[in-house]
């Protein structure tokens, strides 16, 4: 295997090559650092990189450690010390985090080295890396089209080979559909199975840490290593976790599969129904039962979680005002002018509108005609989920609705780009778990192949169960091992020095 192979490798394969010392950490960066200068030209998947600290980590880390010497990409929005953390968001442009998050310490701890900061949707609020004030990220499989969101920068990294794995984060699908319309697989954990610590917060009921990476295998070990009670987030759960990776293999025969009948809906592109239709198929041939059930409520999902959702993000964005840190407006004539000019001049147009939109859902009049409703409902979709976990073990469905769409086709329509969430953020509004895999390609009017995903949930703390069920389809598939063949190299490319990329 030559260096240039190496940023192509899985999790799993790398931790192999290491452990037998065919190849050194400090090989594995270069590497990753080289075709990052060539490939991320076109695709846009990072912010900001320190070769620096990267390889001084690669040159004292244990390769025996779980996951010792493992690079792994992280979404901007999840703190690691001394490094940007600017949520995509020119409000906090120039910010650098002061601590670890706990998922920064826990990989730490375990050998992993962060190696840069992926793109995102300004705080997370996108589904399509659009809303960046620093670049739109692109699909490696057509350039002219999105790598999902918000967390597009680190699933096109991945899907580019320009990160082994990366961290994203997860409010209402912003892992699984980005993974879907890239071609790779995107875990939301239970909520409060991954301490929330470190990571800036959208909708605090909501947000999730979870793994991007190119198998099933290696989000199970990202996963056993990021899960568990963290003392610093009061919402994590105190469960003893599970060896996900050595669980993995499993004989799917007697295992209950559900489809959701609201899931397969007028409005989903042909090709994405017929390729979960394949995929269920499949599992049928791999002795798995699969039966129809209901989840009533799940026609609600969409209002009710941007009801929650902005109301939240109103709260917990009130903190960047420009006093403390991150932008701050210049010639203020007064605090109130200084507030109003450094939130008008930080914010891009979506924050503001979610913001605008939550504060109205919590002023007085409005909090229990949309917030308090949306609360009881958000119950009752919770309810469904777990009226039909007691009929099956898993349920399955499309991750989103269509393949990757055009980059400015929904631009001027934020309802229409909303819906690319729409089987993803009940999970979220339940606090299960979920994982997007892929199932199979959709063919663009230009003829370009775009990734197609399946999402599968699992009840709360079963994510083991929804790794043994996507394990087995994927090693029984090849759709995993298809790579994009979109991008041209750049040519004689130098990798930068530089430990930030400019806007």
């Amino acid at each position: 295997m030559t260096k240039t192979d190496l940023p192509a490798l899985t999790v799993a394969d790398l931790q192999t090559l290491l452990r037998r010392r065919e190849a050194s950490p400090r090989e594995v960066i270069e590497a990753l650092h080289e075709r990052i200068a060539t490939v991320d030209p076109q695709i846009g998947a990072y912010l900001s990189l320190d070769l620096e600290a990267a390889l001084k980590d690669a040159e004292t880390v244990d390769v025996d450690l779980p996951l010792g010497g493992v690079p792994i990409a992280i979404k901007d929005a999840i703190s690691v010390k001394n490094q940007p953390c600017t949520c995509g968001s020119k409000i906090l442009r120039n910010y650098r985090a002061i601590y670890d998050a706990t998922t920064i310490r826990k990989l730490k701890a375990a050998g992993a080295i962060p190696f840069g900061k992926t793109n995102m949707d300004e705080f997370a609020m996108g589904s399509s890396t659009e809303n960046s004030s620093a670049r739109v990220t692109r699909n490696p499989w057509d350039l002219e089209r999105i790598p999902g969101g918000s967390s597009g920068g680190s699933a096109a990294a991945v899907a580019a080979d320009e990160a082994i794995c990366a961290l994203g984060s997860d409010t209402g699908g912003s892992i699984r559909q980005p993974a879907s319309v890239s071609g790779v697989v995107g875990l939301k954990p239970t909520y409060g199975r991954v301490s929330r610590f470190g990571l800036v917060a959208f909708a605090s009921s909501l947000d999730q840490i979870g793994p991007l990476t190119k198998t099933v295998r290696d989000a199970a070990l990202l996963l056993g290593v990021m899960a568990g009670v963290d003392p610093q987030d009061p919402t994590c759960l105190d469960e003893p976790v599970p060896d996900y990776a050595d669980g993995l293999d499993c004989d799917l025969r007697g295992v209950r599969l559900g489809l959701p009948k609201e899931y397969m809906i007028e409005g989903v592109d042909a090709q994405v129904k017929a390729a979960v239709e394949s995929a269920l198929s499949h599992f049928q041939s791999l002795g798995a039962d699969v039966v129809e059930v209901s989840l009533p409520h799940s026609e609600y999902a969409i209002d009710v979680y941007y009801v929650i959702a902005t109301a939240e993000a109103s709260t917990n964005l009130a903190r960047f005002d420009g006093v403390r840190y991150g932008y701050r407006a210049e010639k203020t004539n007064s605090l109130l002018e200084h507030y109003e000019r450094t939130r008008e001049e930080g914010f891009g147009a979506e924050v503001k509108r979610r913001i605008i939109l939550g504060t109205y859902m919590l002023s007085s009049g409005y909090y229990d005609a949309y917030y308090l409703r949306a609360q009881k409902v958000r119950t009752l979709i919770r309810k469904d989920f777990a009226a039909a976990f007691e009929k099956v073990d898993a349920l399955i469905s499309p991750t989103s609705p269509t393949a990757a769409f055009k980059i400015g086709e929904r631009a001027e329509d934020p309802l229409q780009m909303y819906l690319a969430d729409i089987f993803t953020n009940a999970a979220n509004l339940a606090g299960i778990c979920g994982i997007s895999l892929p199932c199979g390609f959709a063919k663009s009017a230009e003829g370009s192949k775009l990734p197609i995903g399946l999402q599968i949930l699992g009840k709360a703390l079963d994510e083991a169960r929804i790794f043994q069920v996507a394990h087995a389809y994927e090693q029984s598939t090849d759709w995993h091992i298809q790579r994009p063949s979109a991008i041209e190299p750049v040519r004689n490319a130098q990798p930068s020095k530089a430990s930030e990329f400019q806007p």
